[in-house]
């Protein structure tokens, strides 16, 4: 490859460092700390900032607040799980108060919770119950009515996601009636059916499959992660400019949707979520999990950069290929094109981009499958700054 062509490839496919350098073989360890912004650094890039503010309807102020108050109950959130004991019933970030709020089965760890500085509030199940009760909704067949299933703290309940206009059809009901019987379930209405992000051959600045157009996740140590539904594992892969990059090394979906790619013949990696020449990039720090309420963005190779919220965690996504598991959903928009892409909160990697319905013109949701899964499923270590 060209040296003109590296370039070109630094800032428009976010693959950068060279790998003769930073050991392909190189694997993460299970129990090894996330990083986390320090107070001495800016939480977010302008970009970043800018894109809260257009999409949350947040100013630059506000924006940095909530970043900073979300860094503050990332952290709190593992220490207060822990104290809260058996009777954790999940917990998510309260936009009003700033303050991580965490559901409790009993008062009698509510002390030490607080000490943590979170508050509480106390619920019906634990989140053992409703995991419990996620595990039998995922031994069903649901139909193509139903979209989704999740894990909700706030409700106490897990919510089983029907399409508004097959909500009366004989095999909705019949999946709904089996889902109340296997635990506490709740039922709310959505727009449409979920699909995937994957496009076929356009222009822009993706990678490629076949005649597929997907976007690139996160840099790993060796190459980069992406979406199952993008390519087989053996798939080779080329770039924006049709140059091979490598090939699918491990791939999922249904049942998951990620997958990792291996870089070589020149290109490189780097930690940067791209602005795609729209606004600056974002350098990646890190992989502490956002909780339910945080706010996140998301770049994609088609709509670009994009904000929102995150709504629902360990949600069960009923694609028409078949059931993803352990999703988290957003209120962020995506198009076709943007499979694979970065959701990114702050400076800390989230997921890869999976689906959803809607658009970035009428709105919609999207979900995403955790990055930190992805990297203890294949042994990979993320590219950090």
């Amino acid at each position: 490859m060209r040296r003109t062509t590296v370039l070109r490839t630094a800032v428009s496919a976010g693959l950068l460092v060279s790998a003769a350098t930073v050991g392909l073989t190189q694997a993460a360890a299970a129990d090894a700390p996330l990083t986390t912004p320090t107070a001495s650094r800016a939480p977010a890039s302008s970009a970043l900032l800018s894109a809260m503010q257009r999409d949350l309807g947040l100013t630059e102020k506000q924006a940095t607040t909530r970043l900073s108050q979300e860094t503050t109950a990332r952290a709190v959130e593992r220490t207060a799980r822990t104290r809260a004991g058996s009777s954790y019933g999940g917990s998510w970030f309260d936009v009003k108060s700033g303050r991580l709020v965490v559901a409790l089965t009993k008062p009698a760890a509510r002390d030490a919770v607080e000490s943590t500085g979170a508050r509480v509030t106390l619920v019906k199940h634990s989140e053992r119950q409703l995991d419990a009760t996620m595990k039998r909704l995922d031994s069903l067949d649901a139909p193509a009515g139903v979209s989704s299933w999740h894990v909700d703290p706030r409700s106490s309940a897990v919510v089983v996601n029907v399409v508004s206009p097959h909500k009366d059809d004989n095999d909705v009901r019949a999946f709904v009636a089996q889902a109340r019987k296997a635990g506490p379930v709740t039922v709310r209405q959505t727009g449409s059916a979920p699909s995937t992000f994957a496009a076929g051959t356009v222009g822009g600045d993706p990678y490629y499959t076949g005649n597929v157009r997907c976007s690139i996740g996160f840099s790993v140590y060796g190459g980069f992660v992406t979406a199952g539904h993008c390519g087989q594992a053996g798939a080779g892969v080329s770039g924006w400019d049709h140059s091979y990059i490598g090939n699918f090394q491990g791939s999922s979906f249904p049942d998951n949707d990620y997958a990792w790619v291996n870089v070589g013949s020149g290109w490189w990696t780097v930690p940067v979520v791209l602005g795609w020449g729209t606004v600056s990039d974002q350098l990646v720090r890190g992989s502490g999990e956002a909780p339910i309420g945080a706010s996140i963005c998301r770049s994609g190779s088609t709509s670009h950069w994009h904000c929102g919220n995150v709504l629902a965690k360990n949600e069960t996504v009923n694609y028409s290929q078949g059931a993803v598991h352990q999703m988290t959903k957003t209120s962020v928009c995506a198009e076709p094109g943007d499979s694979g892409g970065s959701f990114i909160s702050g400076d800390q990697a989230q997921g890869v981009t999976s689906g959803g319905w809607g658009n970035c013109s009428s709105g919609g949701e999207t979900w995403y499958q955790p990055i930190n899964e992805i990297l203890n499923r294949y042994g990979l270590t993320l590219h950090t700054a």
